[in-house]
């Protein structure tokens, strides 16, 4: 038996940007996914600290070391430019594994998005 449980997060980052117009998915600044142990592609929950939103989604890459945190096509709807939100992933593991599991948190400046 598999059960899941809380892997990484990145914790309050600003929203950069919101298109619409784009096929889905957040864009993260790849310094942000490497130090959270994140990977495109890989399937994440965002929770919108400013109106209590909760969806998932899945991770593209973005610019390293610009901050970039930015929501595409219908999540776009769900968030503004500036909110604060968290990122978090869940892994599949088993239960004996789980115990002993330590996930990653980060938390980049709320100002900037950067690790400091």
């Amino acid at each position: 038996m598999l059960i899941e449980v809380f892997k990484s997060k990145i914790h309050r980052v600003r929203v950069t940007e919101a298109n619409l117009d784009y096929m889905g998915s957040i864009a993260i600044d790849e310094d942000l996914m490497d130090a959270a142990g994140l990977i495109v592609g890989e399937r994440v929950f965002i929770v919108n600290v400013n109106n209590g939103e909760r969806f998932d989604t899945y991770i593209i890459k973005g610019k390293r070391k610009s901050g970039e945190i930015c929501l595409n096509g219908p999540a776009a709807r769900k968030v503004q430019k500036g909110d604060i939100i968290i990122i978090i992933a869940y892994a599949q593991m088993p239960p004996e594994e789980a115990k002993t599991f330590q996930p990653k948190i980060i938390f980049p400046d709320e100002k900037t998005n950067l690790l400091t």
